[in-house]
C-alpha cells in the first residue's frame, strides 16, 4: 500500500493506532522512528519531517510508520487565515519568507551581528524546547556560516517555533529583535 505514497509531499497524519503507540510503546518503534510519529501533525509533509529526521532516511521512517498503521498519507490542511479571511500580515508568525524579505541585504550586515542572530536563535531554541531537545537544529543554527546561511537557518528555526505553543507566541517579539541583526 505504501509504495503509492510520495512521501516527499504528501502530508501525514496520525490513525488512532499512532496516538495510541504514542501512549503505550508497545510496537517497539526506534527513537528516530518515534520522535518522527510524534512530529506528525496533518500538516508536515515527509519534506518537512526530514528535517527532524537527522540522518535518516525519511521515505524508510515513514513507510514503516505507514505499513505499522501509525499515520496516514492527507491532503495539506490550509493555515488558518486572519479574522477578515485575509492573508497574515507581513512578518506575522508563519511567514519566514516574507520576514526574510524585509531584511537590510546580507552585504550590510557585519560577522558581530551574525554572531547575534546565531546567539539569539540558539538561545530561543533552548528557552523554548529545553536544552539538548532540538539539537540538529541548534548544531545547523551554529554552523551556519555567513547572513545568508544564517537567513536559510532561520526558516527551520521559525518552524520550529511555529510548532510550540510558546515559540508561536513569542515569534512577533522574536522577529522585532532578530530584524536589528539578522
Amino acid at each position: 500500500m505504501s509504495a503509492t505514497i510520495d512521501f516527499t509531499s504528501a502530508a501525514f497524519a496520525k490513525t488512532e493506532t499512532g496516538q495510541q503507540e504514542i501512549q503505550r510503546r508497545s510496537l517497539g518503534l526506534s527513537p528516530l522512528v518515534r520522535r518522527i510519529l510524534v512530529l506528525v501533525d496533518g500538516q508536515r509533509c515527509g519534506k518537512d519531517l526530514a528535517t527532524f529526521a537527522a540522518g535518516g532516511d525519511i521515505d524508510a521512517i515513514l513507510e514503516e510508520l505507514v505499513d505499522k498503521g501509525c499515520i496516514e498519507a492527507r491532503p495539506r490542511e490550509k493555515r488558518e487565515k486572519t479574522e477578515a479571511g485575509a492573508a497574515p500580515a507581513a512578518g506575522a508568525p508563519g511567514q519566514g519568507a516574507t520576514f526574510l524579505a524585509r531584511l537590510p541585504a546580507s552585504a550590510e550586515r557585519t560577522p558581530a551581528q551574525n554572531d547575534m542572530a546565531r546567539h539569539f536563535m540558539i538561545n530561543t531554541v533552548n528557552a523554548i524546547f529545553g536544552q539538548h531537545t532540538r539539537v540538529s537544529l541548534v548544531e545547523g543554527i551554529a554552523l551556519a556560516q555567513g547572513t545568508d546561511a544564517l537567513r536559510q537557518a532561520y526558516l527551520s528555526w521559525e518552524e520550529a517555533m511555529l510548532g510550540s505553543r510558546t515559540g508561536h507566541k513569542r515569534l512577533p517579539e522574536f522577529h522585532s529583535k532578530l530584524l536589528n541583526v539578522l
